[in-house]
């Protein structure tokens, strides 16, 4: 894996699945105990239009995508959430060892 397959991975496996979770949590929520907010949530879901549904989509995408992208400028060090004397390394194991934010 390289940094592009990773990226590509977080787009597929985190970004696009937290909005299509999200989703179906808010038509469907799980378990036989729903909380009053996540059934009001629900219900004001479920009366949206397509076109309002839709939207509520895209505005998840938006957030999903701004969270992952800031979690990883804070991986790169362009963004801190210390004091700035660590970095952070993040690296693949598997038959190699790789470090997919090389600052180089």
């Amino acid at each position: 894996m390289n940094n592009q397959d990773f990226v590509d991975a977080l787009k597929t496996h985190v970004v696009t699945a937290a909005v299509d979770d999200t989703i179906a949590n808010l038509a469907h929520p799980p378990g036989r105990r729903v909380s009053e907010e996540e059934r009001t949530l629900s219900d004001w879901y479920n009366q949206l239009s397509p076109g309002d549904a839709a939207n509520v989509r895209k505005a998840l995408a938006k957030v999903s995508h701004q969270a992952v992208f800031g979690l990883l400028a804070v991986i790169d060090g362009v963004r801190t959430i210390d004091d700035g004397t660590g970095r952070f390394e993040l690296t693949y194991l598997a038959q190699a060892r790789t470090v997919l934010n090389n600052p180089e």
